[in-house]
């Protein structure tokens, strides 16, 4: 492919910079982990809104370029060899831009891979489970009566917590130095906090290290600016 225009998602979503990342994404927990990391890299992006309330991610042109139906995804207009990279996956884009840019993902392979595996535990830990939790507790699995499946994703959803938060002892960031890691992580902390309001499901005020971290992230000022990209529209 040779320009944007090659894309089938741009016909519903045009670029607005074709020079930019294409960035079509909603402020879930997952979607703003990209945004924030453009923001933190000055990596100029066009942030399309896919409108869940639309149907948007199930639309032809939305599978034409994340075949499973998620947000976020991008395309890179400037990727490897001068190409057009389309890429899915909130993990996958953040291990991409850290690479292109050199930057929030150690140089030291021991460095790199520590990153990595907490990336991992986000990606196969605390996102699942604090979204089961939410779904249980805050959206139309609340009404189920069996409590059971609540159960098991309040006490997993607490166990990681605690890893984390013995993880973050003596750190002000998981790997010591703000990463991926981070970009990762804080953001399903701060919706099982905020949105989900499940903080005395799972201990909250018990953890020693984990709140002072998420208002640490929060206080960064790209992390404020990526929260609120793609706008809801």
């Amino acid at each position: 492919m040779s320009n944007l225009t090659d894309f089938q998602i741009t016909k519903r979503w045009p670029p607005k910079d074709a020079s930019a990342i294409q960035l079509y994404s909603f402020p879930t927990p997952n979607g703003v982990k990209v945004s924030i990391m453009l923001e933190e890299l000055g990596l100029p992006y066009d942030a399309h809104t896919v409108s869940f309330a639309d149907g948007d991610q199930f639309t032809p042109e939305f599978l034409s370029l994340n075949p499973n139906n998620k947000i976020p995804a991008i395309i890179d207009p400037d990727g490897p060899d001068g190409k057009p990279l389309p890429l899915f996956e909130s993990g996958a884009i953040l291990i991409y831009l850290a690479e292109k840019s050199g930057k929030l993902m150690p140089k030291d392979a021991v460095g790199r891979y520590e990153v990595l595996q907490w990336l991992m535990f986000q990606m196969g830990g605390i996102g699942p489970m604090f979204g089961q939790l939410g779904y249980f507790t805050h959206f139309d699995g609340k009404d189920i009566e069996d409590p059971r499946p609540a159960k098991r994703y309040i006490e997993e959803s607490a166990r990681l917590l605690e890893v984390l938060d013995d993880q973050l002892e003596g750190r002000d960031w998981v790997c010591g130095e703000y990463s991926i890691a981070d970009i990762a992580i804080a953001p399903w902390i701060r919706v099982l906090r905020d949105f989900y309001k499940a903080g005395d499901l799972v201990d909250w005020d018990d953890l020693e290290n984990v709140p002072a971290y998420l208002e640490r992230f929060l206080e960064r000022p790209a992390v404020q600016a990526g929260l609120k990209q793609p706008p809801r529209g």
